[in-house]
């Protein structure tokens, strides 16, 4: 059976301290995940406020297309 135990730590020039002791009487694998802060960029990007149904609606009224094939098409253009 496996167990599985997380502990919060510290990583800081190569080394990890943990917050609180773990005792193990033999090797134990680790899984490492870095949990970075990263700073929303507020001056470019979209908010919700950016959308509204609405308009859309009136903009797609005479579209007789399939948006999905539309997006999809957009897509493939891009790789």
């Amino acid at each position: 059976m496996i167990k599985m135990v997380a502990i919060v730590g510290t990583y800081q020039n190569g080394y990890v301290k943990l917050d609180k002791e773990y005792v193990s009487t033999s090797p134990v694998k680790v899984i490492v995940t870095f949990l970075e802060e990263v700073e929303a960029a507020t001056d470019k990007g979209l908010s919700l406020s950016d959308f509204s149904f609405s308009e859309s609606q009136k903009n797609l009224e005479k579209y007789k297309g399939s948006f999905s094939d539309a997006v999809i098409e957009e897509r493939r253009l891009d790789l």
